[in-house]
């Protein structure tokens, strides 16, 4: 067939008006079209062709020229055959075709020459398995940090050339990072350095959640290092289990443990070392679980790490249950829905099977499938057990209740009913942690992220207890310097839980919950008056002097205090401890393994957020104490610890 047959067939065939899912495979066929001819061409040489008129098939340019032609108008009938019939189907979605969410505006996604959508204009992401300008991946949010991918953009734009109709307009966004960053979280500065003789008290919230290390971990395996706001010093320390005093009862939950020893990052400085633990309750003092799970199911759930993980985390947790325990499960897509309804664990079966037939798809009404969940928690309420909503999500909120502050509101006024809310969060690219800790922490319940199975089981089995069976609330801690021991100090972590001096005294301030076995740890570095590395200068005019109850306990560095209520009471109790030389240690490897641990951590928290306190504490430096205070490992967290450290050192910043 020549090129004049060609144009004649090209004329000839009538094209009926372009459908939607037409329109995209023309576009994909043309691509293809292209690329074959791009391929078969792309090793020739480059070039100007000779002078003259080509008169024979053996003039190479004039070859190529006419081979050209011929590979455009095959791909155009291609195209037109596929706009006139509709009827093939070519292995392609657009960008954004299950997850319920708009794109970004063009000039928002990409930098390049870009043209923005004028009003009223329409707007779709097309990528290709194999298209223009090289090989077009499926969009892939979750793929591994620092995959380059070249998107296809069509933007539908009118044309006045042709008689109304719209044309189809392509544009070759340049690359970006198959991972931007545009997970969401608090924005907070690390805590300051505070002078006693100023401010001698500290206030803060204990903090049992664990999301900031796996999320952290996520990104560290994936070859990046984490946003600085994504590392809460805080959760990676309560990361990790460790053996501290466990009370005998129930009544008094806990038992504080501290210890003061040489900081490692700076030999002037001292740590002073808060560690308490939950009392375990045996498992047969555990009290029954009404649990609704409440399930996110939109678009952005489909990938492998969002609800296909989510299903298999639940089956994990609801292998762990009692017969006589009690699980719903409500999901949210654009509209809520009670996918099942209270069951007992004796008909684990018909759980496991609602739990089988999730799908996702559709947009995220969060708000409309919090109100479901809270409303079945509250028809199967148990005044003498457990009544907990376990939200499961990425956190994207979008439709439903906007404000955040009215949300908040919410799920508060419903912790005062006796019905807590805990959060599992799910996926990355566009994971909003900042919403999910707010909610927890209004709804007296804890944060997670799951990653992986092997994190599922930790959060959901190994540690279901913590999880779920609350053996203390509104746990704050409060501790007092002795100005005449200490001359300045800083909170290491915390900084999203911190309270006000008249907050540990206020018992309608709500702060954190401790859950069974659960392990809490607070590090302070302080300065003596002696120290040369003080960041803070002694006052010229004003020399404070200890007074109060305290004042001859000069032996004493500071006094604790910790405030907690029952999971039923009301009314707080107290408990103190004062820190003392005797709880004081003078050699850093003397120190015992759990403590030299949690300090590995602490600096490995704070060079990742890249807190000017540590000096030049290195990557190697954490390795070498981790390596050596390891101790009893059984289920590998700490060796995987050290694997962190490592790759954090190879790591490439986002």
């Amino acid at each position: 067939m020549d090129n004049n047959e060609l144009k004649h067939r090209l004329r000839d065939i009538e094209v009926p008006a372009p459908g939607e899912s037409a329109r995209k495979q023309a576009i994909a066929a043309a691509a293809r079209e292209f690329r074959a001819h791009h391929k078969e061409t792309s090793g020739q040489a480059k070039g100007s062709a000779p002078a003259g008129r080509p008169n024979a098939m053996d003039n190479e340019p004039a070859r190529r020229t006419m081979q050209t032609r011929q590979w455009i108008f095959r791909g155009a009938t291609a195209a037109t055959v596929l706009l006139a019939t509709g009827s093939l189907v070519f292995l392609m979605r657009p960008a954004y075709q299950d997850s319920g969410r708009r794109p970004a505006p063009i000039s928002e996604r990409a930098a390049g020459q870009v043209v923005k959508n004028e009003p009223g204009q329409k707007q779709r992401g097309l990528e290709l398995r194999d298209g223009l300008a090289g090989n077009i991946k499926p969009n892939a949010p979750d793929a591994g940090a620092g995959i380059q991918r070249k998107t296809l953009v069509a933007a539908e734009t009118p044309s006045a050339g042709l008689s109304g109709k719209s044309r189809t307009d392509l544009q070759v966004i340049q690359p970006e990072p198959e991972y931007v960053g545009r997970d969401e979280f608090t924005d907070f500065e690390t805590n300051p350095v505070k002078p006693v003789a100023e401010m001698p008290v500290s206030t803060f919230s204990i903090d049992v959640d664990t999301a900031s290390y796996a999320f952290v971990r996520r990104q560290l395996n994936s070859g990046v290092l984490p946003q600085k706001n994504a590392v809460r010093v805080e959760e990676m320390i309560n990361y990790f289990d460790y053996g501290y005093e466990t009370p005998d009862s129930a009544d008094a939950p806990f038992l504080p443990g501290v210890a003061v020893y040489p900081a490692p990052w700076n030999p002037e400085a001292k740590l002073l070392h808060i560690g308490i633990k939950g009392y375990e309750l045996p498992k047969s003092a555990k009290p029954r679980a009404n649990l609704v799970f409440l399930i996110d199911t939109s678009g952005s759930m489909q990938s492998p790490d969002r609800l296909p993980l989510l299903k298999q985390a639940f089956r994990m947790l609801v292998e762990t249950l009692e017969p006589e325990d009690s699980v719903a499960i409500v999901t949210y897509a654009g509209s809520a829905g009670t996918a099942l309804a209270p069951t007992k664990l004796s008909e684990k079966g018909k759980i496991l099977a609602a739990l089988d037939m999730l799908r996702s798809g559709g947009s995220t009404a969060g708000a409309a499938g919090i109100r479901q969940a809270y409303a079945l928690a509250e028809a199967g309420f148990d005044p003498e057990g457990v009544n907990r909503v376990l939200l499961a999500t990425d956190g994207d909120f979008n439709v439903g209740i906007t404000n955040h502050q009215e949300l908040e509101d919410f799920i508060s006024r419903k912790r005062e009913s006796g019905i807590f809310l805990s959060v599992l969060g799910f996926g990355q690219g566009n994971y909003h942690d900042n919403l999910m800790q707010k909610l927890a922490q209004n709804g007296n319940g804890n944060a997670a992220y799951i990653d992986s199975l092997n994190e599922a089981r930790k959060v959901l089995v190994d540690e279901a207890g913590s999880t779920l069976f609350p053996i203390a609330k509104d746990v704050k801690i409060q501790v007092e310097f002795n100005p005449a021991r200490v001359a300045e100090y800083r909170l290491i972590g915390y900084e999203t839980r911190r309270l006000r001096r008249e907050d540990f005294n206020n018992d309608r301030v709500d702060a954190g919950e401790i859950g069974s076995g659960h392990a809490v740890t607070a590090l302070y570095e302080i300065k003596t008056p002696e120290s040369a590395s003080r960041l803070v200068d002694e006052p010229r005019y004003q020399r404070a002097q200890p007074t109060g109850p305290g004042a001859a306990a000069s032996n004493e560095y500071a006094f604790v205090k910790i405030r907690y209520k029952l999971p039923q009471a009301e009314t707080s109790r107290l408990i103190t401890r004062p820190v003392t030389h005797a709880d004081e240690r003078v050699d850093f490897d003397a120190v015992d393994d759990d403590l030299r641990f949690a300090t590995a951590v602490a600096a490995f928290g704070q060079i990742l957020r890249g807190a000017p306190y540590t000096g030049e504490f290195t990557f190697d430096d954490v390795i070498e104490i981790a390596r050596s205070a390891k101790g009893e490992d059984p289920f590998g967290y700490r060796a995987e610890f050290l694997n962190l450290v490592r790759l954090a050192g190879t790591a490439r910043a986002m």
